[in-house]
């Protein structure tokens, strides 16, 4: 009974090995290598940094408004100017004040010979009571009417003064240095104190730089600003390229309950009026430097559910996804605080097709 049993086994395995006699099993056709780019990881000193939005306002700011009453009679600048302090902006109709002031110095003339006229009469009357010759009583009253005639007079040199001053007001000069705004008023019109203002001038060189500051930055943020080695640089959101330095000069008295944020400014020179005043801008402040810090480029680095991914390209022409710590932006790049090494090359686009031990092939950009 066993010796058919293993009869039975041999006839069927003869019967499969006749039933696939001629058929050969296709070759697994290797997959296709998927293109990407690449870039090696670096290693630079790199500046720590905090980033805020801010905006740009004038050092100085001015409305020019009319200190006299008058009809406006000459304009002497172009809208859009520079003008320096003390150019003349208006002119305003300067006669009705030419004849009060005229009238402010006969006033002063006609008291002053009357004040010396009684000055003269105490005098003589001053000799005359001490002879006895008339009562002490006679002589005080010419002693009072000659000092009340000299207030007099004190009085006319005040109306005097103040009749010049008006006079120079219908003269209207710039009070700073800065750019005029678009006139308000024209030839021709009459203005008054306290009405509405004829021009705005705003001094943008230097301008000022107005931000906020994150509560939990401030102790950070204080403690270089003291040491000195606080540094802050201003540049376009859409234009980094074009950035300047400028000194910070100012920390609030406190923080803003509501908002957690404290406000600050800093001081930009702005000679070639590269900046203007009320533009936005990316305000950046240097705390220290990070030295010897690993980077990629920002496309390199890739978001999933457990955190931040790189895949590398080992030498076998395939990738490791690579989990890693990244850090601050620097000019186009990434600090990778942990999870990378200097020299190692990391795919930087192409990362959408790729998976763990897959095969690639690297292709040149445009750009290298």
């Amino acid at each position: 009974m066993n010796i058919s049993r293993v009869a039975f086994v041999i006839i069927l395995l003869c019967l499969l090995g006749v039933g696939g006699c001629g058929k050969r099993l296709p070759a697994q056709e290797p997959k296709p290598k998927r293109p990407v780019h690449v870039a090696q990881a670096v290693i630079r000193d790199v500046p720590i940094y905090r980033e805020e939005i801010g905006h740009c306002t004038a050092s100085e700011t001015v409305m020019v408004q009319p200190q006299v009453a008058g009809a406006i009679v000459a304009i002497h600048f172009e809208d859009g100017v520079e003008v320096k302090k003390g150019d003349r902006l208006f002119s305003i109709d300067p006669r009705p004040y030419q004849a009060a002031l005229a009238k402010a110095k006969a006033t002063l003339a006609q008291n002053r010979t009357k004040a010396a006229h009684a000055r003269l009469l105490a005098t003589r009357h001053e000799e005359l009571s001490k002879k006895n010759v008339i009562p002490q009583q006679e002589y005080e009253g010419f002693l009072y009417a000659a000092e009340a005639a000299e207030a007099m007079v004190q009085a006319d040199e005040a109306a005097v003064l103040a009749a010049q001053i008006d006079l120079e007001r219908c003269e209207i000069l710039s009070p700073i240095d800065g750019r005029t705004s678009k006139r308000m008023s024209d030839v021709g019109n009459v203005v008054t104190p306290g009405g509405p203002p004829l021009l705005l001038i705003q001094r943008q060189d230097p301008l000022y730089v107005d931000f906020t500051i994150v509560e939990k930055d401030l102790p950070e943020i204080r403690k270089f600003w003291e040491k000195g080695t606080l540094k802050v640089e201003v540049s376009f959101a859409n234009d980094p390229s074009k950035r300047r330095e400028a000194v910070f000069s100012f920390l609030d008295s406190g923080v803003e309950q509501s908002s957690g944020r404290i406000w600050a400014r800093a001081r930009l020179e702005n000679a070639d009026r590269l900046f203007w005043p009320g533009q936005f801008v990316q305000v950046r402040l240097l705390l220290d430097t990070i030295k010897d810090a690993v980077l990629v480029p920002v496309e390199a680095v890739q978001a999933g559910q457990a955190g931040s991914f790189i895949f590398v390209v080992k030498d076998d022409e395939t990738v490791e996804l690579r989990k890693v710590k990244p850090g601050q932006k620097q000019d186009g790049f990434l600090v990778i605080e942990e999870g990378l090494a200097s020299g190692e090359t990391v795919v930087v686009t192409g990362q959408i097709s790729l998976a763990p031990g897959a095969a690639v092939k690297i292709v040149p950009r445009e750009e290298d």
